[in-house]
């Protein structure tokens, strides 16, 4: 696959429409089943060449077509296979039932699979549209498979898992292997999809990619290919104001490791100065510990405006360890009405629960300037709304907040989802378990901070901070701490 292939996803009703588009053009849509089939079956014989019996377990719809394919291929190739229907197979349609009809093997009902030792399952039941409880057969199936522990190869996506929003529709398979078709979908990389898939491979069943890419949406995986060209390249006339002038305001006397750790990985991302903006009583505790972070007084509101004559500041960070309160909110809406660029995360994010109005109208309008990085409480404080509306998934709700506000969205989380006010997202995947430590998220809020700084678009910044974060995790090992981890910050 080339790069764009690799980091696309299309939504269920996305692949549902390339299915079309592919059957309009003159594609023969049963030679499609076909190919699929056969890749599943592949994989199967390719990673579990001792199974003693492949068992298929096949839906009422194209999932389950692809899944008649499977078994006739794998009895065709000697191996001992069993097929379990859901359903009755007679009221198969269109190539569905000529799948079925080709293979030969006649179905039993899935109720009345028996697990037997060296089993393998095929999950042909439901493919990723599935977008409601599956009925109490397969309840009952997906216990009986976990119990007995039979390794599971799902088509396209284990059956229970809805393929938007990687929500366990009542119950659903956990595979050791799952096949899909062009690109993946959603609800490979949203959690718990994620960790129900086990290895996604994805097969090139023969549908041009213009037709793939025509459906396609302005959902991907989050990955360098995406923003990379929107990052500046270091050059030798560069000098460190032509790199950005970054500010990050520092809490009380009592709570100022917080925005030292913002700081810090800001420089180490590239912006070419940082100062850090204090209160009167923290002056002292700041100077102690900073070298390479310059420092300022900042008391008040009037303050602050006053530093707004330096227009070589371009971008802000408040909320790491600033406290919560009318501070912060004046703070944050004097840059808003300012004109400025903003990174907006934990205690200024928190601060505006009570009433978000004035936050979106000082962003409102124009480019995007504002970027929040909200987790799931944060979120849920600040767009109570839409995080109680059980119908949307992640990525929804994120481009939702996204238009709301204005604002670049960093939904933050195992599978953290960026999006832009224009509708575009993407999900992160890079991230390693051990970034779910104390001040992680100071060190995000720097890193986008710092290219935002640098001129880089805040949805870019956004999704750029991320995928730099879990690289920069990875290098900090298991051992991580904030501290270590942003010394393992590199720019791009």
């Amino acid at each position: 696959m080339t790069a764009t292939r690799r980091t696309t996803l299309l939504t269920p009703l996305e692949m549902a429409a390339v299915d079309r588009a592919a059957a309009a053009s003159g594609i023969d849509s049963y030679g499609l089943m076909e190919r699929a089939g056969r890749a599943v079956s592949a994989s199967v014989l390719r990673h579990f060449p001792y199974a003693e019996r492949v068992v298929v377990f096949c839906g009422p719809g194209n999932n389950g077509g692809d899944g008649y394919v499977v078994a006739r291929d794998l009895a065709a190739s000697g191996v001992m296979t069993a097929v379990y229907c859901l359903g009755d197979p007679q009221k198969l349609r269109g190539d569905a039932r000529k799948a079925f009809e080709n293979c030969g093997l006649v179905p039993s009902h899935l109720e009345r699979y028996e697990p037997k030792a060296g089993d393998v399952l095929v999950d042909a039941i439901f493919g990723a549209g599935l977008d409601r409880s599956v009925p109490a057969e397969v309840d009952a199936a997906v216990k009986t498979v976990a119990d007995a522990g039979i390794p599971v190869v799902a088509v396209d996506l284990p059956s229970g898992l809805d393929g938007r929003t990687g929500a366990v529709r009542g119950a659903a398979f956990i595979a050791a292997h799952t096949i899909t078709f062009m690109t993946r979908k959603p609800g490979h990389l949203l959690l718990p999809g994620r960790d129900l898939c086990g290895a996604v491979e994805v097969v090139d069943i023969g549908i041009p990619w213009r037709i793939v890419s025509a459906a396609a949406g302005s959902l991907a995986e989050n990955d360098p290919e995406r923003w990379l060209a929107a990052i500046p390249r270091a050059s030798a006339s560069q000098h460190k104001f032509s790199r950005g002038h970054l500010a990050v305001f520092s809490g009380p006397a009592n709570a100022t490791g917080a925005a030292r750790l913002t700081a810090s990985a800001a420089l180490r991302v590239g912006a070419g100065l940082v100062t850090l903006a204090s209160p009167p009583d923290a002056l002292e505790a700041n100077a102690a510990h900073l070298t390479a972070v310059m420092l300022k007084e900042i008391a008040d509101v009037g303050a602050l405006k006053d530093w707004f004559d330096d227009s070589r500041l371009n971008a802000f960070v408040l909320g790491p360890g600033f406290g919560i309160g009318q501070k912060a909110r004046d703070f944050t809406i004097a840059l808003g009405e300012a004109g400025k660029s903003l990174v907006l995360d934990a205690d200024g994010i928190t601060s505006f629960r009570d009433d978000p109005t004035p936050l979106f109208k000082s962003f409102g309008g124009g480019p995007c300037r504002l970027v929040l990085t909200p987790h799931e409480g944060e979120f849920s404080r600040l767009f109570p709304d839409i995080a109680a509306d059980a119908g949307l998934g992640k990525i929804d709700k994120a481009v939702r907040a996204a238009e709301r506000a204005n604002a670049a969205v960093i939904y933050k989380g195992a599978d953290s989802v960026i999006a832009a006010p224009d509708g575009r997202a993407m999900i992160n995947t890079n991230a390693p378990p051990q970034l779910a430590t104390a001040g992680s998220g100071d060190v995000l809020a720097g890193i986008v901070g710092g290219l935002l700084a640098q001129g880089v678009p805040a949805f870019e910044a956004a999704a750029a901070g991320v995928w730099l974060h879990g690289e920069a995790a990875k290098r900090a090992g298991r051992g991580l701490t904030a501290e270590t981890l942003f010394e393992a910050v590199e720019p791009p």
